[in-house]
């Protein structure tokens, strides 16, 4: 691990006792003894009987079905918060293959709930929707209907979701834990995934380009477990998707996300159609870095000569400054993760890259998951997880079935966290270079989120359409179509090395959400988007966004986007946001431009 510096985050744990004292206690085993006793007499209520009950019936159905999906997560975000934090112990990964288990065995014993649900006859289920009994499951019971064109019967369901056990969770745990477990050496340190990925922040070129190699090289010798991975969730997924007769490998997640198709292939046209702006942007850089090539491990780089360590404390400050700035609630929200030990930031050996905010349930709480570092990009993913965190505390009175959003808007909470964050900082900024640093900072994290991400989409669909093809691809066919994706982002204005062609295989989405990514860029741009509203629509704003975060799922993405005054519909929608990123590009090659003229910044 390493030893370079200290930011306060080293003993920051959380406390996950809300939801149990341990694997052991009275409470983990009476509930798992509860829960599955409660299927077993839920089945014999209900199985067979949707279609005759009245509407107050299928309120109460549905009702204990909410009761065992509370017990069943609960459960799952225990054992999986306490893994992602130790992926090394044996005894968390068996835990986790038995939770996994009784979650699938559950779900099993009550799916038929759903699939008759889904086999009621339109007018039936017309007329439900409508009904005052089950008003607060309307938005549910409506989005689970979008996949009844997609539904197996009852049998089929049940082997899909017994296999899943040892078929794709099994996978993605392997995949987790093969780099968990990973160690990268350098300058005679050891350092996690985390730890060496975070030096691609570095001010000194040297240690950037060190890392990269070194990272690169951990990457390569893990590339057949990885590799293997990678195929065989590619195949699992297209046997799944063929059985269930989805159009395309993506048709599933765009469900999910509640968002048409045409809608994404708008997004991605949109964003891949301004991949100019990413190309002037990192001409900017490379003079500002002055360098005569700019390469892949120089896109993160800090123009300014620094590596100051923000603390832990000085983080915390920036971003509940920012959000009770906002509203006094999203402050208040936002504060108990800190009080209460909602947060586990420390960098130790075992634990997951990467960052999270885990919903768990309703009747407990958010918990925020980060390896904080001490840079400045921490200070932002610490807003972007609390705005996740605040966004999922708020929606907890839409219940269980209600409370989760689809990926798409799931992300707008914690990009305008994001976005507060920015702003707070970039107001308090008097000095030119000050503020073009952070600036520079900023376009780093939208490029990051908008196009790097759309460029993992494109990949992302070369290689499952590839995979149903062609077969198993082999590490150099990964690596070819990854840059193929790559490279026309960054045209001239990058120069990728060979090292570049092993990134593909760390990407955790491509594992555990397959069509995740682009959910990234459609929330960078619509907060864009909304921060342009924010800004001209005053006081009023802040309130009308504290109830959007309030329904959570409880509403179409469009609908809730309207009461803010974004139409998500509108073609040019998109265009809105782009417009935003190549506007901060202007700023800042403003920025140094009078700095140059000034004699502040000297020609490099």
């Amino acid at each position: 691990m390493s030893k370079e510096k200290k930011t306060g985050a080293e003993n920051v744990y959380w406390n996950i006792s809300d939801l149990y004292d341990g694997l052991e206690s009275t409470a983990f085993k009476n509930d798992t003894s509860r829960v599955k006793k409660l299927a077993a007499d839920f089945s014999g209520s209900y199985r067979g009987k949707v279609h005759s009950l009245t509407e107050n019936e299928f309120a109460d159905a549905l009702k204990a079905y909410a009761e065992l999906v509370e017990i069943i997560s609960k459960m799952g975000s225990y054992v999986y918060l306490k893994w992602t934090t130790n992926t090394e112990d044996p005894a968390l990964g068996k835990a986790l293959q038995q939770s996994n288990e009784l979650s699938s065995e559950i779900s099993r014993e009550t799916m038929f709930f759903h699939l008759e649900w889904l086999d009621l006859d339109d007018e039936q289920a017309d007329r439900w929707l409508q009904s005052k009994a089950l008003e607060s499951y309307r938005h549910y019971l409506k989005t689970s209907r979008m996949g009844k064109p997609y539904k197996l019967d009852e049998k089929e369901e049940k082997i899909l979701s017994a296999k899943s056990v040892t078929g794709k969770s099994a996978w993605v745990r392997f995949f987790d834990e093969t780099l968990g477990a990973a160690r990268f050496h350098m300058d005679g340190e050891e350092l996690t995934e985390s730890e060496i990925l975070s030096k691609s922040y570095h001010s000194d070129r040297a240690i950037r380009q060190k890392a990269s190699e070194v990272f690169t090289e951990g990457l390569k010798k893990l590339n057949r477990p990885l590799t293997y991975a990678f195929n065989t969730l590619l195949a699992d997924k297209y046997t799944n998707d063929t059985l269930r007769g989805y159009p395309h490998w993506l048709k599933p997640r765009n469900i999910a996300n509640e968002i048409s198709d045409e809608s994404v292939q708008s997004l991605i046209d949109a964003v891949t159609s301004s991949y100019s702006v990413v190309q002037r942007y990192y001409e900017l850089k490379r003079k500002l870095l002055g360098l005569d090539i700019l390469h892949e491990y120089d896109r993160y780089a800090p123009i300014a000569k620094s590596n100051k360590t923000v603390a832990w404390k000085e983080a915390k400050t920036w971003v509940l400054d920012a959000y009770h700035d906002f509203h006094p609630e999203m402050g208040a929200t936002a504060e108990l993760f800190f009080e209460h030990e909602w947060i586990d930031a420390a960098i130790r050996p075992g634990k997951r890259g990467g960052a999270y905010s885990a919903s768990t349930v309703p009747s407990v709480h958010p918990y925020v998951f980060m390896n904080y570092d001490g840079q400045l990009r921490d200070v932002q993913t610490l807003a972007h997880e609390l705005g996740h965190g605040v966004h999922q505390y708020l929606s907890q009175k839409q219940g269980i079935l209600q409370c989760g959003t689809p990926l798409t808007t799931a992300e707008t909470a914690s990009v305008f966290g994001e976005m507060l964050v920015f702003k707070k900082m970039l107001s308090s900024l008097q000095k030119p270079e000050d503020r073009l640093a952070l600036l520079i900072g900023k376009i780093d994290d939208s490029i990051a989120t908008i196009f790097r991400q759309v460029s993992m989409n494109q990949f992302e669909d070369r290689i499952h359409q590839t995979r149903r093809k062609e077969g198993e691809l082999a590490p150099d066919q990964f690596s070819e179509l990854w840059m193929e994706t790559q490279v026309p982002l960054y045209g001239s204005s990058v120069t990728l090395t060979d090292n570049y062609r092993w990134w593909w295989s760390y990407i955790p989405h491509f594992i555990h959400t397959p069509g995740y990514v682009y959910a990234y860029a459609f929330g960078e741009l619509l907060v864009m988007a909304l921060f342009e509203k924010y800004e001209q629509s005053g006081d009023g704003f802040a309130a009308k966004y504290i109830q959007m975060l309030e329904k959570g799922g409880s509403d179409s993405p469009e609908s809730l986007m309207n009461a803010l005054g974004v139409d998500l519909k509108d073609p040019d929608f998109w265009f809105i946001g782009l417009r935003a990123v190549e506007h901060l590009v202007h700023e800042a090659e403003a920025l140094y431009a009078d700095m140059y003229d000034s004699g502040i910044m000297k020609e490099r």
